[in-house]
């Protein structure tokens, strides 16, 4: 078996640092969380790659390149609560809670089961993971400092932007097509203004799509 800790460090030096990902939480965070023990088994050996990665049907990890730069603009800091819409199997939550206060992970059946007991067994115990829909978020832990959704969105749900305080950050991908673009919003006087930071691809979650429009 390769050494996942030079792995760890190459992703780092390869794909986080050249693209201007310099804040040391975030470096600290993702050369500490052992990726390869928050994917399906079957993709240990993939974990660093530099791509999105599958983990269940429609659904991936983020690219290091991309999770780290959402994170970024996010500049999550030390005393703050973050919902992580889509934890996959965790990693994104596992990382975040090295930064943050608190992380409530969001998911759906038995991958939150799996997300939880990955979580459990890397000793991350800063983190709570609600299984359910993802475009319900978890309103009762709420409002949130920050918002992160792990996969790409079309529109974000009322209910989403709601559980984000007032002068709360929140990043996601936006798909038009097979473009993507990773925008941060922030709420102002309870509305949600976005901006652009970077192009990435995701698949887009389920219940963040746009309704088809019907015609005759």
């Amino acid at each position: 078996m390769q050494d996942f800790v030079a792995r760890r460090v190459t992703m780092v030096d390869t794909q986080v640092r050249p693209n201007d990902v310099t804040k040391f939480p975030i470096i600290e965070a993702m050369l500490h969380v052992p990726r390869e023990d928050f994917v399906p088994a079957a993709r240990r050996e993939a974990a660093y790659i530099g791509e999105n990665l599958p983990v269940a049907p429609g659904r991936v990890i983020l690219e290091p390149r991309s999770f780290a730069k959402m994170l970024d603009a996010l500049d999550i800091q030390p005393d703050e609560l973050v919902l992580d819409i889509g934890c996959g199997l965790g990693y994104s939550s596992a990382v975040i809670a090295r930064m943050a206060e608190a992380v409530v992970a969001v998911e759906e059946g038995d991958t939150a089961t799996l997300a939880e007991s990955a979580l459990v067994r890397e000793g991350v115990d800063n983190v709570a993971v609600v299984a359910g829909p993802l475009d319900q978020g978890s309103p009762r832990h709420g409002p949130y400092d920050a918002i992160i959704i792990e996969g790409a969105i079309q529109t974000l749900p009322e209910q989403i932007g709601a559980q984000l305080k007032e002068g709360g950050r929140i990043a996601a991908i936006f798909m038009r097509g097979a473009l993507g673009t990773a925008r941060l919003g922030r709420k102002i006087d309870g509305v949600v203004i976005w901006r652009d930071v970077f192009n990435a691809t995701a698949p887009v979650l389920p219940g963040f799509g746009v309704e088809p429009a019907f015609a005759l």
